[in-house]
Protein backbone atom coordinates (compact mmCIF):
# COMPACT_ATOMS: atom_id res chain seq x y z
CA UNK A 1 0.00 0.00 0.00
CA UNK A 2 3.09 2.07 0.98
CA UNK A 3 4.39 2.41 -2.91
CA UNK A 4 0.82 2.83 -4.18
CA UNK A 5 0.30 5.57 -2.02
CA UNK A 6 3.41 7.26 -3.20
CA UNK A 7 2.79 6.69 -6.90
CA UNK A 8 -0.63 8.77 -6.34
CA UNK A 9 1.34 11.28 -4.60
CA UNK A 10 3.94 11.74 -7.45
CA UNK A 11 1.05 11.43 -9.89
CA UNK A 12 -1.17 14.01 -8.34
CA UNK A 13 1.65 16.25 -8.23
CA UNK A 14 2.70 15.76 -12.07
CA UNK A 15 -1.27 16.13 -13.27
CA UNK A 16 -1.62 19.18 -11.11
CA UNK A 17 2.32 20.81 -12.70
CA UNK A 18 0.57 19.95 -15.84
CA UNK A 19 -2.29 22.48 -15.17
CA UNK A 20 -0.78 25.20 -13.31
CA UNK A 21 2.87 26.83 -11.67
CA UNK A 22 4.70 25.31 -8.72
CA UNK A 23 4.13 27.99 -6.66
CA UNK A 24 0.25 27.66 -6.83
CA UNK A 25 0.44 24.06 -5.72
CA UNK A 26 -0.10 23.15 -2.16
CA UNK A 27 0.08 20.01 0.10
CA UNK A 28 -3.37 20.05 -0.07
CA UNK A 29 -4.16 20.25 -3.83
CA UNK A 30 -2.26 17.17 -3.99
CA UNK A 31 -3.80 15.29 -1.09
CA UNK A 32 -7.18 15.92 -2.74
CA UNK A 33 -6.32 14.95 -6.29
CA UNK A 34 -5.16 11.36 -4.87
CA UNK A 35 -7.79 11.14 -1.99
CA UNK A 36 -5.44 10.80 0.78
CA UNK A 37 -5.32 12.31 3.93
CA UNK A 38 -2.26 15.27 4.52
CA UNK A 39 -0.24 12.72 6.84
CA UNK A 40 0.11 10.31 4.60
CA UNK A 41 1.48 12.75 2.42
CA UNK A 42 4.04 13.74 5.37
CA UNK A 43 4.48 10.02 5.98
CA UNK A 44 6.47 9.88 2.54
CA UNK A 45 8.15 13.00 1.76
CA UNK A 46 8.93 16.27 3.98
CA UNK A 47 7.35 18.70 1.75
CA UNK A 48 6.73 19.26 -2.10
CA UNK A 49 10.23 20.30 -3.01
CA UNK A 50 11.51 16.30 -1.36
CA UNK A 51 8.74 14.99 -3.80
CA UNK A 52 10.63 16.97 -6.65
CA UNK A 53 13.66 16.20 -5.71
CA UNK A 54 12.70 12.61 -5.66
CA UNK A 55 10.86 12.46 -8.73
CA UNK A 56 14.07 14.20 -10.21
CA UNK A 57 16.63 11.63 -9.18
CA UNK A 58 14.19 8.90 -10.41
CA UNK A 59 13.59 10.47 -14.02
CA UNK A 60 17.72 10.87 -13.70
CA UNK A 61 18.18 6.73 -12.62
CA UNK A 62 15.56 5.78 -15.23
CA UNK A 63 17.58 7.39 -18.02
CA UNK A 64 21.10 6.42 -16.87
CA UNK A 65 19.50 2.82 -16.94
CA UNK A 66 18.16 3.28 -20.56
CA UNK A 67 20.92 4.80 -21.89
CA UNK A 68 24.19 3.01 -20.66
CA UNK A 69 26.15 3.88 -23.26
CA UNK A 70 26.16 6.72 -26.11
CA UNK A 71 28.04 6.67 -29.05
CA UNK A 72 27.85 10.24 -30.71
CA UNK A 73 27.16 13.69 -29.04
CA UNK A 74 23.79 14.00 -31.18
CA UNK A 75 22.40 10.47 -29.51
CA UNK A 76 23.67 12.39 -26.06
CA UNK A 77 22.25 15.93 -26.14
CA UNK A 78 19.12 14.12 -27.37
CA UNK A 79 18.94 11.88 -24.47
CA UNK A 80 18.98 15.03 -22.65
CA UNK A 81 16.25 16.99 -23.89
CA UNK A 82 14.15 13.44 -24.82
CA UNK A 83 12.44 13.80 -21.17
CA UNK A 84 11.96 17.17 -21.22
CA UNK A 85 9.94 17.31 -24.49
CA UNK A 86 7.78 15.02 -22.79
CA UNK A 87 7.47 16.84 -19.97
CA UNK A 88 7.69 20.55 -21.41
CA UNK A 89 5.25 22.12 -19.23
CA UNK A 90 6.04 20.32 -15.79
CA UNK A 91 8.98 21.43 -16.71
CA UNK A 92 8.67 24.79 -17.19
CA UNK A 93 7.11 25.32 -14.18
CA UNK A 94 9.57 23.87 -11.79
CA UNK A 95 12.31 25.94 -13.55
CA UNK A 96 10.38 29.19 -13.97
CA UNK A 97 9.73 28.54 -10.37
CA UNK A 98 12.50 29.39 -7.09
CA UNK A 99 13.30 25.56 -7.18
CA UNK A 100 15.00 25.63 -10.72
CA UNK A 101 18.10 24.52 -8.94
CA UNK A 102 16.63 20.96 -8.25
CA UNK A 103 16.18 21.07 -12.21
CA UNK A 104 19.24 22.23 -13.04
CA UNK A 105 20.53 19.47 -10.69
CA UNK A 106 18.75 16.57 -12.25
CA UNK A 107 20.23 18.17 -15.75
CA UNK A 108 23.67 18.57 -14.81
CA UNK A 109 23.67 14.76 -13.69
CA UNK A 110 21.60 13.55 -16.70
CA UNK A 111 24.71 15.60 -19.07
CA UNK A 112 27.66 14.15 -17.12
CA UNK A 113 26.08 10.39 -17.54
CA UNK A 114 25.62 10.91 -21.06
CA UNK A 115 29.00 13.15 -22.09
CA UNK A 116 30.92 10.39 -20.01
CA UNK A 117 29.11 7.66 -21.66
CA UNK A 118 30.20 9.28 -25.27
CA UNK A 119 33.31 9.75 -23.75
CA UNK A 120 34.39 6.23 -22.87
CA UNK A 121 33.30 5.57 -26.62
CA UNK A 122 35.53 8.56 -28.00
CA UNK A 123 38.70 7.79 -25.31
CA UNK A 124 38.47 3.69 -26.43
CA UNK A 125 41.71 2.92 -27.21
CA UNK A 126 43.60 6.43 -27.04
CA UNK A 127 46.40 7.41 -24.38
CA UNK A 128 45.77 10.61 -23.11
CA UNK A 129 45.77 11.91 -19.83
CA UNK A 130 43.22 11.31 -16.99
CA UNK A 131 43.55 14.75 -16.68
CA UNK A 132 43.19 15.78 -20.61
CA UNK A 133 40.02 13.63 -20.62
CA UNK A 134 38.43 15.39 -18.16
CA UNK A 135 39.32 18.74 -19.59
CA UNK A 136 37.46 17.42 -22.41
CA UNK A 137 34.58 15.82 -21.02
CA UNK A 138 34.34 18.91 -18.78
CA UNK A 139 33.89 20.90 -22.05
CA UNK A 140 31.42 18.43 -23.38
CA UNK A 141 29.14 18.50 -20.18
CA UNK A 142 28.84 22.02 -20.02
CA UNK A 143 28.02 22.76 -23.88
CA UNK A 144 25.25 19.71 -23.32
CA UNK A 145 23.83 22.27 -20.06
CA UNK A 146 24.25 24.92 -21.83
CA UNK A 147 22.07 23.94 -24.85
CA UNK A 148 19.87 22.64 -23.06
CA UNK A 149 19.52 25.57 -20.27
CA UNK A 150 19.41 27.95 -23.11
CA UNK A 151 16.51 26.37 -24.72
CA UNK A 152 14.70 26.12 -21.20
CA UNK A 153 14.59 30.41 -20.99
CA UNK A 154 13.33 30.25 -24.75
CA UNK A 155 10.27 29.02 -23.43
CA UNK A 156 11.13 25.40 -25.44
CA UNK A 157 9.80 26.80 -28.53
CA UNK A 158 11.79 26.16 -31.57
CA UNK A 159 13.21 22.60 -32.65
CA UNK A 160 15.73 21.96 -30.07
CA UNK A 161 16.68 18.63 -32.39
CA UNK A 162 17.44 20.73 -35.49
CA UNK A 163 19.90 22.85 -33.52
CA UNK A 164 21.68 20.06 -31.94
CA UNK A 165 21.90 18.61 -35.01
CA UNK A 166 23.28 21.75 -36.38
CA UNK A 167 25.96 22.01 -33.53
CA UNK A 168 26.83 18.26 -34.09
CA UNK A 169 27.26 19.09 -38.11
CA UNK A 170 30.02 22.12 -37.27
CA UNK A 171 31.67 20.32 -34.39
CA UNK A 172 32.65 17.38 -36.37
CA UNK A 173 36.05 16.13 -35.97
CA UNK A 174 36.27 18.42 -33.06
CA UNK A 175 36.64 16.03 -30.48
CA UNK A 176 39.07 14.00 -32.57
CA UNK A 177 41.09 16.35 -32.80
CA UNK A 178 40.97 17.70 -29.46
CA UNK A 179 42.32 14.19 -28.45
CA UNK A 180 45.26 13.83 -30.77
CA UNK A 181 46.41 17.02 -29.35
CA UNK A 182 46.58 15.37 -26.27
CA UNK A 183 48.32 11.96 -27.23
CA UNK A 184 50.81 10.55 -24.88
Amino acid sequence: MTSLTKKAIKAAFLELLGDRPLSQITVKDIVDRCGINRNSFYYHFQDILTLIEEIAMEETDKIIMEHPTVDSMEIGFNIAIEFMKQHRTEILHIYNSVNRDIFEQYLWRVADHVVAMFGETAFKDKTISDYDKEVITAFYRCQCFGVAINWLQNGVHDDIQDRILRICELQKGMIEEMINRCAI
